[in-house]
């Protein structure tokens, strides 16, 4: 259960077995089905989740009722409304399942508990910090200044094998474009090659 999270840490930090194994014992498995929340609009983030399996996505929903999906994560990524989590305000996202997952759920006082057990955790949690956060100027200047097209040949990249398994509405409204574009963009690429 607890491989995947264990090759992650050792991507960005050394760990003795001994660390790894105190570490661990900070987070508590759960499994996802389908369509279920991890976190609904208006309660307060208590978890970081790292994805051991399946997929989910953070999104909004906007006045007119339409999803605005801001993330998607896949095995071995984490997923979180970062701002609900540290400040403990309501979240303004909602985060559910794709497809039926196993996650390793992460609470703060938890997290405290493992920085003070394992300090060498703290510059893993600050290195993801760092990343995400330049995951999220990146995101914000391609959504700005990067055609739709440019977007999506991204998406593919980054998430190569999701392409095949999510509904096209969905990709899009990461994308920020309508279904239509999409299709539109999807046919003008084929024809390219």
């Amino acid at each position: 259960m607890f491989d995947v999270l264990h090759t992650h840490i050792k991507k960005r930090i050394r760990l003795t077995q001994e660390e790894f194994n105190l570490c661990s014992k900070f987070f508590t498995p759960r499994k996802v089905k389908k369509r279920q929340f991890l976190l609904q609009e208006g309660d307060v983030c208590r978890s970081l989740a790292f994805v051991n399996s399946g997929c989910l996505r953070e999104y909004t929903v906007d006045h007119k009722g339409e999803e605005h999906i801001i993330q998607f994560a896949i095995k071995d990524w984490w997923i979180s409304d970062l701002n609900s989590y540290l400040s403990g305000a309501a979240s303004t996202h909602n985060i559910d399942a794709m497809q039926d997952s196993e996650v390793l759920l992460l609470e703060k006082e938890a997290r405290d508990g493992m920085f003070a057990s394992v300090p060498k955790m703290e510059r893993f949690f600050r290195l993801l910090l760092e990343a995400n956060h330049v995951a999220i100027h990146r995101r914000i200047n391609e959504s700005l200044s990067v055609s739709a097209e440019e977007r999506y040949l991204r998406f593919l990249k980054t998430y190569p094998a999701l392409a095949e398994q999510i509904p096209q509405s969905q990709i899009a409204s990461y994308l920020g474009i309508t279904p239509q574009s999409l299709s539109r963009i999807r046919k003008e690429l084929s024809q390219k090659d």
